[in-house]
């Protein structure tokens, strides 16, 4: 059995649009947190 390394999430990229926060969110600020992820679209 081989063991694999975590793969590590890419930052976000700069210059995003954010809702709801005062400023843009690094990964940073979210270490050790639990992050509910919403997707949605226009349609």
């Amino acid at each position: 059995m081989t063991t694999q390394r975590p793969i590590a999430a890419p930052e976000f990229p700069a210059g995003l649009e954010w809702a709801n926060t005062r400023r843009p969110i690094r990964l940073e600020d979210l270490r050790g947190r639990l992050v509910i992820l919403d997707f949605w679209t226009f349609c």
